[in-house]
């Protein structure tokens, strides 16, 4: 399909940063990130375009979208990474840091999806990819409102997936298992699990979804379960 264009919303560090490495040397890769500094510093060492974009403000995510496709013309792909830990007992997490991670990971996502279907289907065709967690394979007490918030991702994106009628457009979530990202540093929180996948390993799967063609195989709504290492 010749070179194409995608957006990687948390582009600037971890898992998202490694699919714009991925994607950057055949296609144009936009990165999204809320710190201007992390975006700079991301489209230095990769060459490519990037925006801040802080996708708990829907006139941010409205904006950031519509100037890609003003730039681009089209969006074949996105993928939907951004997200932020809480991880610890409910009773342990203060309601400033409860109030962002539901902003980032509820509504900051629903403003996502609501943006990029609707300028899919306007084009007719392109894949969302949307990384959630396999912290929801199994009920997790210490993590309750980051899985809680992980959950209603997995149940948006299911729900959108079935809705396209459509293969053109494709809505998929991949769940990696635990990553040592920025995603826990950003809080504070420490990064313990001995055994994981690197950024590197499960972006492979994340671009490979990403460059499913129109007329692919019917995925929207496959659910990647990717080995972390335990299995």
């Amino acid at each position: 399909m010749g070179v194409r264009t995608f957006v990687v919303v948390g582009g600037t560090s971890g898992l998202g940063l490694a699919v714009a490495r991925l994607l950057v040397d055949e296609h144009r890769v936009v990165v999204f990130g809320n710190v201007p500094a992390e975006v700079a510093a991301a489209t230095d060492e990769l060459g490519c375009d990037g925006a801040v974009c802080d996708i708990s403000s829907y006139e941010q995510v409205r904006d950031g979208f519509a100037e890609v496709v003003e730039r681009y013309g089209t969006i074949d792909g996105v993928a939907a990474c951004a997200s932020m830990w809480a991880g610890g007992e409910l009773g342990d997490l203060s309601v400033e840091h409860i109030r962002q991670a539901v902003e980032i990971n509820v509504l900051g996502l629903t403003y996502l999806l609501r943006e990029v279907v609707g300028h899919l289907h306007r084009q007719g065709h392109g894949n969302v990819v949307y990384i959630g967690a396999l912290a929801l394979a199994a009920p997790r007490p210490g993590i309750p409102v980051y899985r809680a918030t992980k959950s209603y991702g997995n149940s948006l994106v299911d729900s959108l997936a079935e809705a396209q009628h459509s293969n053109r457009v494709k809505v998929m979530q991949l769940h990696p298992g635990p990553m040592p990202t920025r995603l826990q540093e950003r809080v504070g929180a420490e990064f313990l699990d001995e055994v994981y996948a690197l950024p590197e390993q499960v972006a492979t799967e994340v671009v490979r979804l990403l460059l499913l063609a129109p007329d692919d195989l019917y995925v929207s709504g496959e659910r990647v379960l990717r080995a972390d290492g335990r299995w």
